[in-house]
C-alpha cells in the first residue's frame, strides 16, 4: 500500500476523524499511487493515522477508516450491514409501510463517496469517487451478501456522478440481476403511497428519497387546502397533499417526463382527476404569473442553486427572489414549505435569504419549524458537510 505523509501539524482533523484529507496538507506521497489506490496516511513523524481511497484533487485521500481494516475483504459487507442496521433500527428496513430507503450516506456511513438506494428488492449505486467506482464489483457482492434473496437486482448509475477520467468506462448497467428480474422500474411505498420509480431514466437514483418526512408534515397540513407544488418532479409532495385531504392540488415542473410520471403516480394512488392539475411550465413563470392568494399551502423545493462556492452569491439572490414571490403570491394563512439542497448553502444563509424574501414583501411571516434530511441520510457528526437538506416551514399572516 502507498503512503501518504502530512505535513506538520496538519494531521489535527484526522484526529478529530474528519473523512478528508486536503491536497495542501499533503507532505509526501511514498510510491505511485492511481487515482482510486487504497492509500495509508501517516502524520509527519510517521504515525499511522487512517486509510482511504487516494484521489486527483482538492481533497487528496477520502478516509475509509481510521484503522488498518479498510483492505479486508469483507470491509464493504461490515460497512453496509451496519448501514442496514440502522435503517432498520430507524423503522425503515423491513417496514410494510416504506419500501425505498437511502442504504448508504457517503460519509453518514463511513463510505465517502458512495450512495445506495433501495427501491423494493433493488439496489442503486451511485460512486462519487473514483476509488468507490472502482470498488463496484465488491460493493454488489456486498449487498447480495447483506440482503440475500430479497435483493433483485443492482443497478449501477454512476456515469453522472463519478468524476470523469480516462480509462473509467461510464456506463450505468446493471451489476447483478436475479433469475427472472426484467423491469427497470418499480412501484414503491412511502408512508403507505404508492410511486413508480424508474432508476434508469429519472433523476438521481429514481426518487428524492431525502424528502420522506418533509412529504409527510406536508400531508398533515393539507386538508382543506388549495395546494401549489414547484419543481414538483414526479409529485411526492403532491401526493401526501391529496392524501391528507387537499382541495385542490397544482403540480409544476419544467420536465415533460415528470409530469407524465405525476399523472401516472395520481391515478396509482386511485385519487380523482379533478382534484389535480399537472402543468409543465418554468416553475418561477408560473409562480409569477398565478393570481395572488389562489394557494394556501405552497412547496418550494427548487434543484441545487449553487454546487460550488464561486456560485454562492448568485444562489442566495435566487431563493430570495424566489420565496419572496411565493410569499407574495401566497393567501393569507398560508403554509411555505421551502427548501434549499445546496451543500455550500448552509442553515443560517439559507434562513437570511428567507427572511430578506418575507421582508421585501412587507407581509408578517413566522417560521413554524426548521427542516432537514431524515434518519437515512444520517450526517456523521464528524463531518457536518453531509447535512445538505435545509429548509423551514413558514405562515404567512
Amino acid at each position: 500500500m502507498d503512503k501518504i505523509y502530512l505535513k506538520k501539524g496538519r494531521e489535527e482533523s484526522l484526529l478529530r476523524f474528519h473523512p478528508w484529507v486536503f491536497s495542501g496538507a499533503v507532505a509526501q506521497i511514498v510510491g505511485n499511487p492511481s487515482e482510486g489506490d487504497l492509500v495509508g496516511v501517516f502524520s509527519s513523524s510517521g504515525d499511522f493515522l487512517a486509510e482511504g481511497h487516494y484521489q486527483i484533487g482538492s481533497i487528496a485521500v477520502r478516509i475509509l477508516s481510521f484503522s488498518a481494516d479498510a483492505s479486508k475483504a469483507s470491509f464493504f459487507e461490515d460497512r453496509i450491514r451496519s448501514a442496514y442496521s440502522l435503517r432498520a433500527a430507524a423503522g425503515l428496513a423491513g417496514s410494510s409501510e416504506t419500501t425505498c430507503y437511502r442504504l448508504v450516506h457517503g460519509e453518514g456511513d463511513f463510505l465517502p463517496g458512495l450512495i445506495i438506494d433501495w427501491y423494493d428488492g433493488v439496489a442503486v449505486v451511485q460512486a462519487h469517487s473514483v476509488g468507490m467506482f472502482r470498488a463496484k464489483k465488491r460493493i454488489a457482492d456486498a449487498l447480495k451478501a447483506v440482503y440475500g434473496d430479497s435483493l433483485k437486482a443492482v443497478y449501477d448509475k454512476s456515469s453522472g456522478t463519478a468524476p470523469f477520467k480516462a480509462g473509467l468506462e461510464l456506463i450505468d448497467g446493471y451489476l447483478y440481476k436475479a433469475e427472472g428480474f426484467s423491469s427497470d422500474e418499480a412501484v414503491v411505498l412511502e408512508g403507505g403511497n404508492k410511486f413508480i420509480v424508474n432508476w434508469c431514466e429519472g433523476q438521481k437514483t429514481g426518487f428524492f428519497l431525502d424528502q420522506r418526512d418533509n412529504r409527510a408534515a406536508v400531508g398533515r397540513l393539507a386538508a382543506g387546502r388549495n395546494v401549489l407544488n414547484l419543481f414538483c418532479y414526479t409529485g411526492g409532495f403532491s401526493i401526501y397533499a391529496l392524501a391528507g385531504g387537499a382541495q385542490h392540488v397544482d403540480s409544476v415542473d419544467s420536465s415533460s417526463r415528470a409530469m407524465e410520471l405525476v399523472d401516472r403516480n395520481v391515478a396509482l394512488n386511485g385519487f380523482a382527476p379533478e382534484r389535480h392539475t399537472s402543468v409543465c411550465a418554468d416553475a418561477i413563470d408560473f409562480l409569477k404569473a398565478s393570481p395572488d392568494g389562489k394557494y394556501d399551502l405552497l412547496i418550494v423545493d427548487p434543484p441545487a442553486f449553487a454546487k460550488h462556492r464561486g456560485a454562492l452569491s448568485n444562489a442566495l439572490r435566487a431563493y430570495r427572489r424566489l420565496n419572496a414571490a411565493a410569499i407574495a403570491k401566497a393567501a393569507p394563512g398560508s403554509f411555505i414549505f421551502t427548501f434549499s439542497c445546496s451543500q455550500v448553502v448552509d442553515k443560517e444563509a439559507f434562513a437570511l435569504a428567507v427572511f430578506s424574501a418575507a421582508a421585501e414583501t412587507g407581509r408578517q411571516v413566522r417560521i413554524l419549524d426548521r427542516l432537514c434530511q431524515p434518519s437515512d441520510h444520517a450526517v456523521n457528526i464528524y463531518h457536518p458537510e453531509g447535512e445538505y437538506l435545509k429548509g423551514l416551514l413558514l405562515y404567512v399572516e
